[in-house]
């Protein structure tokens, strides 16, 4: 069974990368819902921010675990 050490230097500067990159195609999604005006485009993006919400409190977790974000 492989121990878990916790997280490596190198996986918080992806950690970081993927945060910045998700809260930008947040910010994205956020801008552009009240410019649409197809339902079903309109349900993507809706579905889309609810998503990159609950990723980017995933990655702020898991950088707060990692002793980083404090």
């Amino acid at each position: 069974m492989m121990e878990n050490k916790g997280i490596e230097p190198n996986e918080n500067v992806q950690l970081l990368e993927m945060l910045t990159f998700k809260n930008l195609c947040l910010t994205k999604s956020v801008a552009m819902s009240p410019l649409v005006s197809d339902e079903e485009l309109k349900a993507i993006l809706k579905n889309d921010v609810s998503l990159g919400q609950q990723h980017v409190k995933e990655l702020q977790s898991l950088l707060q675990k990692s002793g980083l974000n404090k």
